[in-house]
């Protein structure tokens, strides 16, 4: 029996004439067999949460070292706020909500413990060969490195879907084939060879509300922690004309308020605002560039949803502050340092001796690897960890770990 993909609500009716549309999509690298019950993208998000990747973001630290407390944001929370909002957003301009989820769920995949601050660490031991790039790392995740299905390595993602991992916040090359942010990863021109992803464009529509969707969902919740830290204060809030009036607003309507309360009405309009904002922005350039196809966002020359002048000067103000009070406080900068020297002291021991990775798949032959080629497998083998994994991992081959706390 052939199942009415019109019945099951797959409609491309329901889809704006620009939004992406599954059931056109580019395909696969590894062609299959497409599904009665479920879209490609939803395929693809499927394939995205039941991986490894997904589940070690619970113990990946977005700022605050789990140890800090446990209402704090990991990797895996940030990730879903992201995907909330980003499904919002292609609601509101009827878009592929499939697909716009499977990107902001996918986006953070090649973060390393600790944060920044591990990437950081990662990145400098590996200039020698080509450095770390978590986006890179993200890609390689999904092409190569997740190994659960019988006929291929990696997920086999739709076209549409690496596109939006690889090229979420914009063109990764411009028309003269240089980087647009410095040198492309060497990962992401590989993959590029035998699937092109046609980085010198800008990406669907779906793709860039998840990478917006990431800027409000961080800007929002790490407020959110920074005053429970006690790192921030509402008082320093007041700089920020934006957060000022959120503020004066809610003490007007509720003068009473607990703090933890008062607090929440805060984010909540902060989150309102800002995705009224891009939708706002996003229908004005739409009926500018007009565009009648996927096709057109690509070619349009520029990002569509995003926020107005205003509100990007907000969201500016807003990271500086987050820089200042919170990622550049003294006492984060202690336990970045410690965990910096964790991931540094691992990397280290790892290309010493590859048989401390005792869990890696290729643990046999790493040894008699070229150089490069054994920091790369370092590099995903370390980038792969959580911080309570690479914590542990320290303290059985080291005699002292720093207290990341």
């Amino acid at each position: 029996m052939t199942l009415d993909r019109h019945a099951l609500g797959f409609g491309s009716g329901e889809r704006a004439i620009f939004a992406s549309d599954p059931w056109t999509s580019r395909g696969r690298l590894y062609p299959e067999t497409s599904s009665a019950t479920r879209s490609d993208f939803q395929r693809d998000r499927d394939r995205i949460v039941h991986t490894t990747a997904f589940r070690r973001l619970k113990h990946k630290t977005q700022v605050f070292i789990a140890a800090d407390g446990d209402h704090y944001r990991t990797r895996l929370t940030h990730t879903i706020e992201v995907a909330q909002i980003a499904r919002a957003l292609a609601r509101a301009l009827k878009l592929d909500e499939d697909l716009a989820e499977g990107v902001a769920l996918v986006h953070d995949f090649g973060h390393t413990p600790f944060g920044h601050t591990g990437e950081d660490a990662l990145h400098e031991m590996l200039k020698p060969y080509g450095g770390f790039d978590h986006n890179a790392q993200s890609l390689r995740i999904v092409t190569k490195l997740e190994r659960r299905y019988a006929e291929f390595d990696g997920l086999n993602l739709t076209w549409e879907s690496l596109e939006g991992l690889v090229k979420h916040n914009g063109p990764l090359m411009g028309p003269d084939g240089q980087g647009t942010h410095g040198a492309v990863p060497q990962p992401i021109l590989d993959y590029c060879a035998l699937h092109d992803l046609e980085i010198a464009s800008f990406a669907s529509l779906e793709a860039q509300v998840a990478a917006i969707a990431d800027d409000i969902a961080y800007n929002t919740h790490d407020i959110d922690d920074g005053l429970r830290s006690g790192y921030l204060t509402f008082d320093m809030l007041e700089d920020i004309p934006f957060l000022a009036g959120l503020m004066r607003e809610v003490h007007d309507r509720y003068p009473n308020l607990e703090s933890s309360r008062f607090t929440h009405e805060i984010m909540r309009r902060q989150i309102t605002a800002m995705v009224e904002d891009v939708i706002t922005v996003a229908q004005t350039r739409l009926k500018e560039i007009g565009p009648e196809s996927v096709a057109d966002v690509r070619r349009a020359g520029r990002v569509i949803a995003t926020f107005s002048d205003r509100m990007f000067t907000t969201d500016r103000d807003i990271k500086a502050m987050l820089m200042k009070r919170i990622y550049r406080h003294p006492e984060v900068m202690r336990v970045r340092e410690g965990a910096a020297s964790i991931v540094v002291d691992l990397y280290r021991a790892f290309m010493a001796d590859p048989l401390q990775m005792q869990k890696h798949y290729w643990i046999d032959q790493i040894a008699g690897m070229a150089e490069p080629a054994k920091a790369r497998h370092v590099g995903d083998y370390l980038a792969g960890m959580t911080d309570t994994y690479a914590i542990a991992t320290h303290r059985r081959l080291f005699d002292h770990t720093p207290e990341l706390r």
